[in-house]
């Protein structure tokens, strides 16, 4: 019990946090309630079916991240092409918010499967606390909501190297697409790319609809709702004994069919 507590702790603490976020005009509350809802719903509806699956720990862990998982480099890009700077700014809080839950979730599920081993919990936990996406979102929440800002000339530095991150980060996207994991297409690798990239930004738009959020704010939640999985999951995979061929094969094939499958999303939504 007090290892479950332990994972979801952090989840209910940050939609807490999304109550007293006030960034712009940013409807976090509601934000929070489309993304965090379905991914938490989906994160669940994959351990029901774990059975249904039958796939082994390792490849389990793989379809868990390939479901939840997102490309921050494609979603922060998509969202400032559709909409400029309300359409980032809307961007970051979703970042903020789903980033440390998705790495807590994906860390918990290596842990729940036995794939590190025993003796491991503690070295697991150690890594998720020096994970450097969940320590910028805290760093740069701490510091939007304390008015700190960046001091000096740091600003413009930061500035400077986010307009470098940001392209190089989608080139280095393309670049570790592997064509020949397509090969793999069990079971788990369709189910997992129907959640992702289909049922997932289903659920987020009926939410949005339902919770009645802005045009900018309903545009981006859907879209990092159906953006393909993120790449550095590979790596997570690698290092917490996953799936890795597996999860080679998730992300080459969301990344190619979500050139197809978002723009028909964001056409739907309006």
């Amino acid at each position: 019990m007090t290892g479950v507590a332990n994972a979801l702790g952090p989840l209910f603490l940050l939609i807490l946090l999304g109550t007293v976020l006030g960034v712009s005009q940013v409807p976090v509350g509601r934000v929070a309630v489309a993304l965090l809802g379905a991914m938490g719903f989906f994160g669940a509806l994959l351990w029901v079916l774990r059975g249904w699956l039958s796939l082994a720990p390792p490849a389990f862990t793989s379809a868990f991240q390939g479901a939840l998982r997102f490309n921050t480099y494609v979603g922060v890009a998509g969202a400032a092409a559709l909409h400029g700077a309300p359409g980032a700014t809307v961007a970051a809080v979703a970042v903020a918010l789903m980033v440390p839950v998705v790495n807590v979730l994906c860390v918990a599920s290596f842990i729940a499967t036995g794939t590190l081993g025993t003796g491991s919990l503690g070295k697991s936990l150690a890594a998720l606390a020096r994970n450097p996406l969940i320590l910028g979102c805290l760093i740069g929440i701490g510091l939007n909501l304390s008015g700190i800002g960046l001091p000096g000339w740091s600003a413009a530095t930061v500035e400077l190297l986010g307009r470098a991150a940001l392209p190089l980060g989608l080139v280095a996207v393309g670049v570790a697409l592997r064509p020949e994991a397509l090969l793999r297409l069990d079971r788990g690798v369709w189910a997992t790319n129907l959640i992702k990239l289909g049922l997932m930004p289903a659920l987020v738009l009926a939410l949005a609809v339902t919770l009645g959020l802005d045009p900018v704010s309903r545009d981006v939640v859907l879209l990092f709702a159906a953006l393909p999985t993120a790449t550095s999951a590979y790596i997570l995979a690698r290092q917490l004994g996953g799936d890795a061929e597996m999860m080679a094969a998730l992300i080459t094939a969301q990344t190619l069919l979500a050139m197809a499958t978002l723009p028909l999303w964001l056409k739907l939504a309006g």
